[in-house]
């Protein structure tokens, strides 16, 4: 199976456990690894045989500044329901990063990872 990744989408969201983080929100990044036959728009070069990535990003963009979860498991797993719609799309990885954590003497980032696969 190949692979379809998209790194370092970056959006402002209301994401958090602590209720100041639904109110004033931080910034998270997510990585898409998609499986995807890629055979057949690789033979015609037509976009039409293929996932339009940027339909990705926006699915990822809408969940981030329009959805509010308090947690990262949670946001990150609606990510990937809305990334296995596409019809192409087989299996998917979710890398999920809170770059900020509202965490005293702490300037690391807390990613969430999980893949998940269509239901046949």
């Amino acid at each position: 199976m190949d692979q379809m990744k998209v790194t370092n989408i970056r959006c402002y969201g209301y994401t958090g456990f602590l209720p100041e983080e639904q109110v004033l929100g931080q910034w998270f990044n997510v990585n898409l690894t998609m499986d995807i036959d890629l055979s057949p728009s690789a033979s015609s070069d037509n976009l039409n045989q293929t996932l339009d990535y940027c339909e990705a990003i926006e699915k990822v963009k809408n969940l981030i500044k329009g959805q509010k979860f308090a947690l990262l498991e949670k946001l990150a797993s609606a990510i990937a329901k809305d990334i296995l719609s596409f019809d192409l799309v087989k299996q998917v990885r979710v890398e999920l990063t809170k770059l900020a954590a509202p965490i005293p003497d702490f300037d690391g980032e807390i990613t969430i990872d999980i893949t998940r696969t269509k239901e046949s």
